[in-house]
């Protein structure tokens, strides 16, 4: 059976790379922690989320331990698991699902895909594969989400850089060219998974006679077990076909290539080539001369592909040898959205900190629309604002903050809270605002509420995890706040800037920097989002408790 992932660059892996800052292996339906059989650390997911049920699939002999059980969420628009990471650096994360006939239906779901607010696509699931992405998830009707697997780690602040940071990377493929099996961890210090390509008809896998491949000098670390290998043609008059599998319609695209000769070249010998789009040399091309016991990178940006765009490699007129390629990685690039104001945000996180039964909810609050949270409304502006505040018959204990009721901008109901105190209310009085009006309203219910709030807002949420399909992708988050949120969420042009295709071969040394990136296997940046505005009235009232009338315009 296959498995397959979603991949998304978000946090650091500290088990599995030396240079990782922060570890999230999660096996999600599971209570066990334990370390599998590639050194991997796993833990259960019951701290980490208080929605969705376990559930064993019916048969797992096929795939890996972690993939016999998931989490499904049949309540709700959206369910998220946040995790904490620090600020700085690339993250990488990447959400599996594996279907395994749980629930004995036979009926795998299908459900739109979306990353932080952002469409990414539609996702069919099948009974016997797993699938891997990084982003949010939509339901369908009568369909349910779920999740297997969770990870998140840190990639070298260096990686996938060239792309701007307000843009994801979405992965579509990652392929090593004349390997026979999946190749990842411990070859490759970040896991990612680099998946043997499709030898075309009059290629030729030649392997490399170099005893050792430095790879050290290229800022997106190839693992050298990809570079051993390499296909080419028999006679340099003959180009490689590049297989990208892009949709009808353009989109953007960056892609990296990666070479290393296979065997030192006599002084007669010469092996140079270029990237042909459609036939075509790209503008301003670059020569690439792949270097005996060291890798090239190259990478093209500004960039739009369909499924009638073609690449290949073609010879120099002066080239003796024919053009070879070791590995190949392709991303969609995507816009990010800015998700909800961040003070908003910070208010709410703020709100569930008074309030236990409010903990529950996580992700981003506004983002996507219509998903958002049951409990509030929000604008459809670029940034949604938070509108009103639905707190009606949450059984909610103790005092509302005076400066919420005294918010015009938002429309406050909190009726059906009997145990509930409003600035200059009686507690046993039950209130509706409405743009700091007030008005009594009659209801029963009684709860507590606690400081303690779990990892669900800690700081603005970059992501959203989304399930299942059998294409990987990855993101890479370019991460510049504070302290992020990384969720994963269940739901019921890009960088092209008006300039040319860009397109840069590396010896060691990347080029000149094109732009700070982010990269499903995919790329964020995580940017501050929050600094809050409901937040400073929240704030200040958590801790006023005086007896001050509540005003009624």
């Amino acid at each position: 059976m296959a498995t397959s992932h979603l991949s998304l660059f978000l946090v650091a892996l500290s088990a599995i790379s030396a240079s990782a800052d922060v570890l999230w292996n999660i096996d999600c339906g599971s209570s066990d922690t334990y370390i599998d059989g590639n050194f991997i650390g796993w833990i259960g997911d019951n701290d980490l989320i208080q929605n969705g049920q376990s559930e064993v699939v019916q048969s797992s002999n096929s795939v890996d331990h972690v993939m016999s059980t998931l989490r499904v969420f049949t309540t709700r628009k959206k369910n998220c698991y946040s995790l904490e990471v620090e600020k700085g650096g690339q993250i990488y994360a990447r959400a599996s699902f594996y279907y395994g006939n749980y629930d004995q239906k036979s009926a795998p779901p299908t459900f739109d895909l979306h990353y932080d607010g952002n469409y990414w696509t539609t996702v069919e699931t099948s009974n016997d594969r797993v699938v891997y992405y990084e982003t949010t998830y939509v339901t369908q009707p009568n369909q349910y989400p779920f999740m297997s697997a969770l990870e998140v780690r840190s990639l070298g602040s260096n990686m996938y850089k060239h792309v701007d940071s307000n843009y994801a990377l979405y992965l579509k493929a990652r392929v090593a060219y004349g390997t026979t099996k999946d190749v990842r961890y411990s070859a490759d210090a970040y896991d990612r998974i680099w998946q043997p390509a499709a030898i075309g008809t009059g290629l030729t896998v030649v392997a490399s006679d170099a005893l050792f491949i430095d790879i050290t000098s290229i800022d997106d670390n190839p693992p050298q077990a990809v570079m051993q290998n390499a296909v080419t043609t028999s006679k340099a008059s003959e180009s490689i076909q590049l297989t990208i599998d892009s949709p009808a319609k353009a989109v953007p695209i960056y892609m990296n290539l990666y070479f290393s000769e296979v065997t030192q070249l006599g002084t007669t010998q010469k092996r140079s080539f270029e990237l042909y789009a459609d036939d075509k040399p790209l503008p301003n091309p670059e020569i690439i001369v792949p270097p005996y016991g060291t890798v090239t990178e190259m990478w093209l940006t500004n960039f739009s592909a369909s499924s009638n765009t073609s690449f290949s490699l073609v010879a120099t007129s002066d080239s003796t040898l024919p053009p070879l390629i070791n590995a190949m990685e392709v991303f969609y690039v995507d816009a990010l959205t800015d998700g909800t104001n961040s003070k908003d945000v910070d208010g709410l996180s703020s709100l569930q900190t008074e309030f236990t039964n409010l903990q529950d909810w996580s992700g981003d609050p506004c983002l996507p629309s219509p998903y958002t949270w049951d409990w509030l409304n929000c604008s459809s502006d670029a940034t949604p604002r938070v509108t009103a505040l639905n707190l009606a018959d949450n059984k909610l204990t103790g005092q509302i903050p005076s400066s919420l009721s005294k918010n015009n901008k938002i429309k406050l109901t909190v009726s059906g809270n009997p145990e509930l105190c409003v600035s200059g209310k009686s507690c046993k009085t039950d209130v509706t605002t409405t743009g700091g009006g007030l008005s009594d309203t009659p209801s029963t219910s009684s709860g507590k509420k606690t400081s303690k709030l779990p990892a669900i807002l800690g700081g603005t949420i970059p992501a959203f995890f989304v399930i299942w399909i059998i294409a990987g992708v990855a993101l890479v988050l370019h991460q510049n706040r504070k302290r992020a949120a990384i969720t994963a969420m269940t739901a019921g042009g890009a960088n092209t800037s008006n300039g040319r295709p860009q397109a840069m071969a590396n010896n060691g040394q990347m080029g000149e920097k094109l732009g700070q990136v982010a990269m499903n296997e995919f790329r964020v940046n995580m940017e501050q989002q929050m600094n809050n505005e409901i937040s400073e009235l929240i704030h200040e009232q958590l801790q006023d408790h005086d007896n001050r009338g509540v005003r009624n315009d």
